[in-house]
């Protein structure tokens, strides 16, 4: 196997964010705007479906563009880039079943077999699946492709419980938000970290979205109806404050100890 080091640029540093509440929180904050935006933006902005996809995979390309630029971790570029995936990745979904009839079902599968087979192409070539270890091209670039393909699989397996199943998006927040703890607990127990974490990333998708869903529909939906433009711009304005705050503020060790999956 050829040293990554040498046939790619080495980072100055790990290119992830600390794995910490903050993380978490954004993270999920990240997931709701996914869930809202692309709506506001086809329907209430009345650009439609094709437009309102050619516009944020542009935005996206500029922003990764952007993020792959940089050689230490940039929080906003980072996020930024994490918050546009987000969108793209609901927008995938979205026109397999919507646009194409494809079954959630089918969706779910076939997003969960493209992701382990990035896995496993990123384990083979790098040999871990560490985000501690984000220092190079080669496996940044893996590292995004997987975040596409959870957040892809996570609005998939989100609309198969929620929609197709029944669950609706209070249970939804209720059910994905303890299988997440029961994944933090499964990690302080001593389960593999790594596998943890991957496990937690791909649910926050469906919990974010269920939330998002929660909030932004109307109440004859199951929803409580403060609509997609206050729900997408109040998640937004967290994620900033929040952005500078953990750009200001480099974590503790108790608080990686702690929140770390």
């Amino acid at each position: 196997m050829a040293d990554p080091q040498r046939t790619y640029p080495l980072w100055a540093d790990n290119k992830v964010p600390e794995v910490t509440i903050a993380f978490w929180l954004i993270k999920i904050l990240s997931t709701t705007v996914g869930e809202t935006a692309a709506d506001y933006l086809a329907v209430n902005v009345e650009l439609g479906t094709l437009l309102t996809d050619v516009i944020t995979v542009a935005l996206l390309a500029i922003a990764l563009g952007v993020q792959l630029r940089f050689r230490k971790l940039v929080p906003w570029a980072y996020w930024l880039t994490v918050v546009l995936i987000s969108v793209v990745g609901t927008q995938i979904t979205d026109a397999l079943t919507d646009g194409a009839g494809v079954s959630l079902y089918i969706s779910t599968t076939c997003f969960t077999v493209i992701l382990a087979i990035v896995f496993w192409a990123w384990y083979r070539s790098e040999g871990t699946l560490s985000i501690r270890h984000i220092d190079t091209l080669r496996r940044e670039l893996f590292y995004w492709v997987v975040i596409l393909c959870t957040f892809a699989l996570g609005t998939a397996a989100g609309d198969l419980a929620t929609e197709a199943l029944g669950l609706g998006f209070s249970w939804g927040v209720v059910v994905f938000g303890a299988l997440i703890a029961a994944t933090a607990a499964a990690a302080y127990l001593g389960v593999n970290r790594v596998l943890a974490f991957w496990i937690a990333y791909i649910l926050t998708r469906p919990l974010g979205a269920s939330l998002g869903d929660l909030l932004s529909q109307s109440r004859t939906y199951g929803g409580v109806g403060f609509g997609t433009v206050y729900t997408s711009v109040g998640f937004l304005v967290l994620i900033i404050a929040l952005v500078v705050l953990v750009s200001i503020r480099k974590p503790s060790a108790e608080d990686s100890r702690t929140a770390q999956i």
